[in-house]
């Protein structure tokens, strides 16, 4: 199925650096990535933690292969890869996916960053790279819900630095702390508050975060992540070249129930082991 944005889309990405595509995942769909998620023992052996600032940490699994798990093949939907190739108005390949997980009353806040200020370390010489934010659980201010700054993609690639904590660990990789002061004063900040289903596309350049989980209610999110296919790095990471999407049917994860990886994913082991 292709879903044909119209010019309005076309143009709020443009101009604002994000669009939410209500309810692009039913359901049913929800429901069987979110039991994926929690019983596939792949993703409960790559989960690992990243710590804020205060010390509160939001579980995380990374892989670069989407394959045919409940989880990892909505990165191949038609209905998604043809919306971000729509956006970006050229073919995409896959990038990266992972789950990002917020327990209820622990789950940490993400610093403000951009995708693009890591990627580019990466090899990519131009920002047409994106986002797709997929909520699994409802998502709101209180429960740590992604923030973007509106227009933000606009300022262009900000260096990134390691902060370190009061007690001198390294944290988290975020956006220099003076542009984002200047930044806040330009762009609106946005709280992209989602019902399970609903989908943030966003440009590799949207300044973006979140604040800690203060609620009862966990929050689970998955991401999709996309290179274009004339932007191949210049250097060997552990990201991967380009390789073209092999499109899935928009009822593949309905027809084929709950499915888990198959050990092809090539999950990344990027912070901190989960004990």
């Amino acid at each position: 199925m292709t879903i044909n944005l119209n010019e309005e889309d076309k143009k709020n990405f443009n101009d604002d650096g994000y669009i939410i595509k209500k309810g692009l995942f039913n359901a049913k769909e929800i429901e069987n990535i979110m039991k994926a998620l929690e019983s596939d023992p792949l993703i409960k052996e790559h989960m690992f933690d990243r710590d804020d600032s205060d010390g509160n940490s939001t579980l995380s699994v990374q892989w670069n292969n989407p394959g045919n798990s409940s989880y990892g093949v909505g990165a191949r939907l038609n209905k998604v890869v043809n919306i971000v190739e729509q956006l970006l108005e050229e073919e995409v390949y896959h990038w990266h996916s992972k789950v990002t997980a917020k327990a209820a009353r622990e789950g940490g806040a993400w610093e403000w960053h951009q995708d693009y200020g890591y990627w580019y370390n990466h090899g990519c010489l131009y920002p047409k790279m994106m986002s797709v934010m997929v909520a699994i659980d409802k998502s709101v201010k209180d429960n740590g819900c992604l923030q973007v700054l509106k227009g933000s993609h606009h300022i262009g690639r900000i260096d990134h630095i390691k902060k370190v904590k009061e007690n001198g660990d390294l944290g988290q990789i975020c956006a220099d702390q003076e542009r984002i002061k200047w930044a806040e004063t330009r762009h609106e900040n946005i709280y992209c508050e989602m019902e399970p289903g609903d989908s943030l596309f966003f440009h590799g350049n949207t300044l973006h975060g979140s604040g800690a989980n203060k609620s009862d209610m966990r929050r689970w999110a998955l991401l999709f992540c996309y290179n274009s296919a004339s932007n191949n790095p210049f250097i060997e990471t552990h990201q991967p070249y380009y390789k073209p999407i092999i499109k899935a049917d928009d009822n593949y994860i309905i027809d084929n129930g709950v499915t888990f990886g198959d050990g092809s994913e090539n999950f990344q082991s990027t912070y901190t082991k989960k004990s």
